[in-house]
């Protein structure tokens, strides 16, 4: 059975992250309200991004893991963006100047995964 991480886009910008054994089945549910009252008050949302794992417990701890960080690191995670990832994983004292702007704005554009399940 795959397990699922996923980060959505909510209605009014903001993300939420979860996991589940289901991706497609869960991303409904979001959409038509009802089973999460965070994403049931700013629907529509966005399948943003999704990374399938061999176990519930390998997704939960990734959940946990991604649920906290700052919208900035979140964002290099959905463009894929390392560099970024990586400036942002370090503390704000502890990162060198770069052009990365603090909302991790650095030219790339966000890769909208669409509302499908990732592959």
């Amino acid at each position: 059975m795959t397990f699922w991480v996923y980060i959505l886009r909510c209605a009014d910008g903001r993300y939420y992250t979860g996991h589940t054994d289901d991706l497609e089945r869960r991303f409904g549910e979001h959409q038509t309200g009802g089973h999460c009252a965070y994403t049931s008050k700013r629907r529509p949302v966005t399948l943003m991004w999704c990374q399938p794992f061999a176990s519930r417990i390998e997704a939960l701890e990734t959940e946990r893991r991604i649920k906290p960080w700052s919208r900035a690191k979140k964002d290099a995670l959905i463009r894929e963006d390392w560099a970024a990832l990586s400036h942002y994983a370090r503390p704000p004292r502890e990162r060198p100047s770069t052009s990365l702007g603090t909302n991790g704005e650095s030219g790339s554009h966000l890769h909208v995964v669409a509302d499908t399940p990732c592959p």
